[in-house]
């Protein structure tokens, strides 16, 4: 889940794996799933680093909790 900032000044948590697509108009736009949409002050870089910042967390988590890998000959 990563963090934003609607243009009304509400913020927002967002699940990451519900996002479809990100478009610059010039404000972003995150696209869902669902095909909802929501505009948000953020560049679409820094939203984009988010995402791959967050993801980037829980795939190191995972491998944390799955312990070292075995050796393979």
């Amino acid at each position: 889940m990563i963090k934003v900032t609607r243009l009304n000044d509400a913020t927002l948590i967002i699940n990451v794996d519900m996002i479809q697509s990100l478009q610059a108009i010039p404000e972003t736009v995150i696209t869902f799933t669902n095909n909802n949409k929501i505009m948000v002050k953020e560049p679409l870089e820094e939203v984009s680093q988010r995402i791959a910042d967050y993801q980037r967390t829980i795939n190191s988590n995972r491998a944390n909790a799955d312990g070292p890998s075995p050796d393979i000959p």
